[in-house]
């Protein structure tokens, strides 16, 4: 490791002045290992931004094979930037803040296409793109705006407008507004005694939802598709569709807590959800994982070791986190990934 270090220290600097070099550090040669079955060698490894033909490079910009008798290694690494998940200008990719402009913020989940159009398309929660809404309450509607980042990081109507919204699917939440007559009329009946007896309070009928919930998931249109870039922050690049199985480890990229692993504890579950304001919904055939968020992070894509979607990220708690089965998103949806 001395002499590793020794030279390392000694060619840093020159290696750093290299075109296309942006770091240098310690480490084994793979390589090698790979194809001889050898042990891995310690030596000095070059980070560049993209591997170059030698012929394409001047002399004084090619690695040496080894410097004073240690090996050296070089790993294509991209250009290096600061990871921004949630400041204006954070880049267009999964991974980052998002929201409608009435909420705080989520997360872009990932690029999809749309079923019939083939056009790209934003990603993410109901409760993030749309604002929690059934469809009939007015929270939101098609072609509101959607901040990237979202409002609680910045994301303003004059400088952020990334999106539209364009397609959700309504949720129900356990007990519902209801407009139905006999419901008023018990409604006003039951205030009525309700001020004779007990002034202070007041009485709401609502209607027992009979619908189903299984996702919780909207899509946004981007103003610009250009500027999307579909690989997930520090995850990359998106490999297929998965079904979820029991055990499986799990990854996920989100705007609060980043890059985060689980194992799935079990599936085809139904939950009962905290929505807010003391109301409740509850989802059938869901995911259940190990903790591996927290607020914010509703939207991200779930992923498994193969980086193949195996969910949606909508609830969680500090024991567990909740996740949507992809293929009910994209059935739902009409979308493809």
């Amino acid at each position: 490791m001395e002499k590793v270090r020794s030279a390392f220290d000694k060619h840093k600097n020159r290696l750093l002045a290299m075109k296309n070099v942006v770091g240098v550090g310690i480490g084994y040669k793979e390589s090698v290992a790979a194809s001889t079955g050898a042990a891995p060698k310690l030596g000095v490894v070059v980070l560049v931004k993209k591997k170059i033909p030698e012929t394409e490079l001047g002399a004084q910009h090619i690695v040496p094979k080894d410097l004073d008798g240690i090996v050296t290694d070089v790993i294509e690494v991209g250009e290096l930037r600061l990871l921004n998940r949630t400041e204006r200008g954070a880049p267009a990719q999964p991974g980052v803040s998002i929201g409608h402009y009435k909420i705080s913020a989520g997360t872009f989940g990932a690029v999809v296409h749309d079923r019939q159009t083939g056009e790209p398309l934003i990603l993410s929660n109901n409760h993030v793109l749309a604002n929690g809404t059934n469809g009939q309450d007015n929270r939101s509607k098609i072609g509101d705006p959607i901040l990237l980042p979202g409002p609680h990081d910045g994301g303003t109507l004059d400088n952020d407008v990334f999106g539209r919204l364009y397609r959700f699917k309504p949720f129900q939440k356990t007990y519902a507004e209801t407009s139905c007559p006999k419901a008023a009329a018990a409604e006003f009946w039951a205030n009525a005694l309700f001020r004779l007896v007990a002034p202070a309070y007041v009485v709401k009928v609502k209607r027992q939802s009979e619908s189903e919930n299984t996702i919780d998931a909207a899509l946004a249109k981007p103003v610009n598709p250009a500027k999307l870039n579909p690989q997930i922050l520090e995850i990359g690049e998106v490999k297929g569709v998965a079904e979820a199985e029991v055990g499986m480890p799990v990854i996920k990229s989100g705007r609060t807590t980043g890059v985060t692993k689980g194992n799935i504890l079990a599936v085809h579950t139904t939950v009962q959800v905290e929505m807010g304001d003391g109301e409740q919904a509850v989802f059938h055939d869901q995911i259940i994982a190990t903790p591996m968020s927290q607020g914010g992070d509703s939207g991200s894509l779930v992923l498994d070791d193969k980086r193949r979607a195996i969910g949606l990220l909508f609830a969680g708690s500090d024991k567990t986190t909740v996740f949507n089965r992809i293929q009910n998103v994209m059935d739902q949806l009409d979308i493809t990934i």
